[in-house]
């Protein structure tokens, strides 16, 4: 590269000779100032960011040659493809520069590419279907990712023990353990990239995408421990080292989700005051959420669950404060850096690969760690699921756990954690790192490429994409009051119980809070979805080549209520105007009848009045005994 600016065409001043170019420095004493340059190449000032943005424009430009082919996208990830293009460049970069150059650096990755795509992932996470599975979630994350590690790290020092790997790979039981800690933990950038490509159903999806998220503070803490033993020695580490590597797994990952908690409370609190700047609301909400990350990574908690838990809390909250026109910048914004970040990430991978002087072969470790992990991982989430299932209202099927087993999918943490290793305290880096790329490549390509047919060859369940029609959204809120009702009755505080709890406390305190007074008073969620399925369908509409009104004769109101919506609803006006569209919704008739105030009546029943958990005063309950047991009656 070229470091020094580098004058051409240079053209001297008048009266200064211009026959020779100076041989040093400008400025310095007794030279004669330089001429005037017409041109000056100064590469070495701009040359950082003009790099991110060609990796960035060669990266969208790959994403629009990928998918001129349907044929090529719907049999082929778009991981694997840029993973393969990444081979492609780094092999041109190798061959030209005769040096591998543009590598997946650690600092890069787990503070500029992987915050972004955790930030998507969470702010946009179906938060009931999360919470509805979360038992599930933590099962597979903590337990799974601890069962992973140590039974793969223990059988790979086995594997050494009965000589199936090179004696050249001099590495201890310690030495395996910490390889197992980053190889075992399914990587959410890697799930996220194939199973929005697979569209499986909402349930599993869920199970396995949460899982990913969630085992960040097991692995967190799991590589941290146990690089800690390798640096002090097996000969050193103490008991009270074990238990403390025990109380650091809840450290990191309780910190690291009250970091999150906290940064939402913020970041909601904020927006509920920018009514007069909305112009900033969508940079509070990426500010804020990257402080949460880079706070807890700051003070060694887990990063993930910061910002996971971040986006997951606040959203509700900053949807209602900030405007219509924030809610799409934020969301067409934080998709294009998640999709960006995501595509730099598998591309860098494949660049990475290409320089073998940071990676040593090992057929035994290469093939044991690809067994182990791939038996492991299954047995695993047999044994897990038989347990769940004892617990679950609906329980995960065979069909399912096979789907789970096969989507446990590694990706660029494991690559970046491995690279961290100090090669002088663990001398077998060079060999990890060589089984780490091939498992990732193993992963994303071949099981990213199968696991499509897979799940059409079982016939799994796909996810339905369509929004839940008013009369479902009554039906399951009836649900959920009668389920509550059953659990106070019977003296069960189940999850049901709880969450109606939460909703009360949430509607009692944390919204008033939290939301601006006009966005929480007018909360007719009944004509709210009134209000904005209209709007869906009108932008259907017009899509489509309709013609509905001018932009002045067509008005809809700011704050949905009763008596506007049903007032200026563009179905009305579709109709005064003689359009021939029909935009009639789901289950709601346009015109104001008895059955409109009818599921008003309904829904204001469902959310206020049909049920509350009752309050139990043993003192109230005693004095009634009492008087019951003095008077009895007749």
């Amino acid at each position: 590269m070229l470091r020094a600016a580098l004058p051409l065409f240079g053209l001297p001043l008048a009266g200064a000779a211009a026959t020779e170019e100076p041989t040093q420095e400008p400025g310095s004493p007794g030279e004669p100032p330089a001429g005037l340059a017409l041109f000056r190449w100064q590469w070495h000032e701009v040359e950082a960011p003009y790099l991110v943005a060609l990796w960035i424009l060669v990266a969208s430009l790959a994403k629009i040659v990928f998918h001129l082919s349907r044929k090529v996208t719907s049999l082929v990830p778009e991981s694997c493809l840029l993973i393969l293009l990444g081979l492609v460049l780094g092999g041109i970069v190798l061959a030209v520069a005769k040096k591998a150059e543009y590598q997946l650096e650690p600092g890069t990755f787990f503070l500029f590419l992987l915050p972004p795509i955790v930030l998507d992932s969470g702010y946009f996470m179906p938060s009931r279907l999360f919470f509805d599975n979360l038992g599930a979630i933590l099962t597979y994350a903590v337990v799974g990712t601890l069962w992973n590690a140590f039974t793969t790290g223990a059988a790979l020092w086995g594997l050494q023990q009965a000589g199936l790997v090179a004696p050249r790979v001099q590495a201890s039981l310690l030495d395996f353990l910490l390889f197992g800690s980053l190889i075992s933990a399914v990587d959410p950038v890697a799930v996220l990239a194939v199973f929005e490509e697979v569209h499986v159903n909402d349930t599993l999806f869920i199970i396995v995408f949460g899982e990913s998220l969630l085992n960040d503070a097991v692995t967190v803490v799991l590589y941290k421990v146990c690089n800690s033993f390798v640096e002090m020695g097996s000969a050193n580490v103490q008991a009270a080292d074990y238990l403390k590597g025990v109380a650091s797994l809840f450290l990191v990952s309780l910190g690291g989700a009250a970091v999150g908690l906290v940064f939402a409370f913020l970041l909601a609190l904020t927006t509920r005051f920018t009514k007069r700047v909305r112009i900033i609301e969508p940079l509070l909400v990426f500010l804020l959420a990257y402080a949460a990350y880079l706070t807890a990574e700051m003070a060694s908690l887990s990063a993930i669950l910061a910002v996971t838990m971040c986006g997951l809390g606040c959203k509700k909250y900053v949807e209602a404060n900030i405007s219509h026109k924030s809610r799409t910048a934020v969301k067409y914004t934080m998709k294009t850096l998640a999709s960006c970040a995501e595509t730099v990430i598998f591309m860098l991978l494949g660049i990475s690969a290409v320089d073998s002087s940071k990676w040593a072969w090992d057929s035994g470790l290469v093939l044991g760690t690809l067994f182990f992990i791939l038996f492991f991982r299954a047995l695993g989430v047999v044994l897990q699921t038989w347990v769940l299932n004892q617990f679950r209202l609906v329980p995960l099927d065979k069909i399912d756990q096979v789907v789970m087993s096969y989507g446990g999918l590694r990706g660029a943490v494991a690559f970046a954690l491995v690279i961290l290793l100090d090669r002088t305290k663990v001398p077998a880096k060079d060999y990890f790192v060589a089984t780490t790329i091939v498992v990732v490549f193993f992963t994303v390509i071949v099981q990213g490429l199968t696991i499509k047919p897979l799940v059409k060859w079982l016939k799994v369940k796909r996810s339905e994409h369509h929004k839940p029609t008013l009369n479902q959204e009554l039906h399951e809120h009836t649900f959920d009051h009668i389920l509550a009702a059953v659990e106070d009755v019977v003296g069960h505080h189940g999850y049901h119980y709880w969450r109606d709890r939460w909703e009360q406390f949430d509607k009692k305190y944390l919204s008033q809070l939290l939301m601006r007074r006009s966005a929480y008073r007018i909360r007719d969620q009944i004509w709210d979805v009134y209000y904005r399925l209209n709007i869906r369908d009108a932008i259907s509409f017009v899509d489509q080549g309709g013609h509905i009104l001018s932009s002045t004769g067509l008005t809809l109101p700011s704050m949905p209520s009763r008596n506007s919506v049903a007032e200026t609803s563009v179905t009305n006006l579709l109709r005064e105007s003689g359009s021939g569209a029909c935009l009639d919704l789901q289950v709601i008739d346009t015109v104001r009848s008895g059955r409109d105030r009818e599921d008003a009546v309904m829904h204001h029943l469902l959310c206020g009045g049909l049920y509350k958990p009752r309050r139990r005063d043993r003192a109230e309950d005693r004095a009634l005994w009492h008087a019951t047991k003095d008077f009895p009656p007749d």
